[in-house]
């Protein structure tokens, strides 16, 4: 088994390979999750959802394909501005979730059932079934890492980020195991910011992937991300911006980061020390292949190199 750390974006795309290689359990980012018109939206776990049952819009990498915003529209005609751009189809997955929630269901709970309805036989969970917020904070003050990215499409300068009520977040028990059973972990490229770090400040997680294999996807090409504000972000919380930042933001734990063959001259050992310098703690192999994923058949080659790594 496969365990999966997964943001949005850029680790669904992958996840279209490796489903077919791996029996997979994917660990899913929970501090974008917002509450719209009544209903609990949780875009990460929806676009992992989507993309292991074969419906998500592959243009834009997240809501369904095909689908239509008359509601969305109709509310705005009625001064209701939602701001996240909902589609019709979309909209009932929240609607479901957000009933199971009213009921006492757990946010794991409610995605399993939303698995089970999709037809999704592999395994999802959410990092934990609290609230955790990414809040970002800036000129224009301090706001959720929707408002910032929606709102404001990420232009505005960042200060710092933080994860609002990760203290009080308990790892789960399926995700312990999750962990504990696979025979690898798979960091995917999602932005390590906002998709990754609030999943290792979960209490707990951290010193169970110290145990095991653990592999990174750089989502950073030479000096850019694949999509979205990685780039600010990381610089915001003191990273480079290059696959050697990513490398650190994983340095802990990781074992292998795979990087894009255009950072080729990065392939080797990196050794990790303590802070005094004089005791090898790590070394994290650094490799190359192509992992810019444009199509289907990318993320199959893609999921074809992580195979023989692990």
């Amino acid at each position: 088994m496969l365990c999966v750390l997964s943001g949005g974006t850029g680790t669904p795309k992958l996840l279209q390979g490796l489903k077919d290689i791996f029996e997979l359990s994917v660990i899913v980012n929970t501090a974008e999750d917002i509450w719209i018109s009544g209903n609990k939206v949780c875009p990460d776990i929806d676009s992992v959802i989507y993309s292991l049952s074969n419906i998500i819009d592959t243009e834009k990498w997240w809501g369904v394909a095909g689908d239509t915003f008359k509601t969305y529209h109709r509310l705005k005609e009625l001064g209701i501005d939602e701001n996240l751009m909902i589609g019709d189809i979309d909209r009932a997955t929240h609607i479901i979730r957000s009933e199971y929630l009213r009921r006492g269901y757990s946010l794991t709970e409610a995605t399993k059932e939303l698995c089970k309805r999709h037809n999704v036989s592999q395994k999802i969970f959410p990092m934990c079934d609290e609230d955790v917020s990414s809040i970002i904070k800036t000129p224009k003050g301090i706001m959720h890492f929707q408002e910032f990215w929606i709102t404001h499409r990420g232009k505005v300068n960042v200060f710092d980020v933080e994860y609002q009520g990760v203290k009080q977040a308990k790892m789960t028990k399926e995700v312990k195991k999750a962990i504990k059973m696979c025979k690898a972990v798979l960091i995917g490229p999602s932005n390590p910011i906002t998709s990754i770090f609030p999943i290792l400040s979960i209490k707990g997680i951290k010193e169970l992937l110290m145990d095991k294999k653990v592999i990174a996807i750089s989502p950073i090409i030479g000096r850019k991300p694949f999509s979205g504000p990685a780039d600010k972000l990381m610089k915001a919380k003191g990273y480079d911006i290059s696959p050697e930042g990513v490398s650190d933001c994983y340095n802990e734990f990781l074992d292998i980061l795979v990087v894009d063959k255009v950072d080729k001259h990065l392939e080797g050992n990196k050794t990790i020390e303590n802070k005094n310098g004089d005791k090898k703690i790590k070394v994290i192999s650094i490799v190359s292949t192509s992992i810019l994923m444009k199509n289907r058949e990318d993320a199959v080659n893609l999921s074809k190199f992580i195979e023989e790594l692990v």
